[in-house]
């Protein structure tokens, strides 16, 4: 069995997991990566997707994370997420708010940059509702 590693998802209303993992998948800004013991230090901005938590003991869990950091440490692996909860768990009138609010933010956007920024939130919205929500 690989190593086990402390993880944390954590959320501004609750600790969602505390737990030995086996590997944690996180969805980074630049791109998703696998987590496991050992991994080099590391901080990352967190992307809206879905972390999935293995656990050491077997099995797995997925979360969705709407933004947030990691820290990563050899021995250990913090997600502090602006906001988290179980995919079982997701509230499809949820997620369609925050995508009508990423396209009213596209719409106001100020300028160029805002505009940009604002696009890129809601493609990530999009592309996580047609992951995570049946048709």
């Amino acid at each position: 069995m690989p190593d086990s590693f402390k993880f944390e998802l954590v959320s501004p209303e609750r600790l969602l997991v505390s737990e030995d993992v086996s590997s944690v998948v996180v969805p980074g800004t630049e791109g998703d990566m696998t987590v496991m013991a050992q991994h080099a230090p590391t901080m990352t901005s967190i992307k809206p997707g879905v972390v999935t938590v293995n656990a050491a003991g077997g099995g797995a869990e997925r979360y969705v994370v709407f933004g947030g950091f990691a820290d990563i440490q050899p021995e250990s692996c913090t997600l502090l997420a602006e906001s988290a909860m179980r995919v079982d768990d997701i509230d499809r009138d949820d997620l369609t708010r925050r995508i009508q609010e990423a396209r009213e933010d596209v719409s106001d956007a100020g300028d160029d940059d805002s505009r940009t920024k604002a696009e890129d939130y809601l493609a990530q919205l999009t592309t996580l509702e047609k992951a995570i929500l049946p048709a």
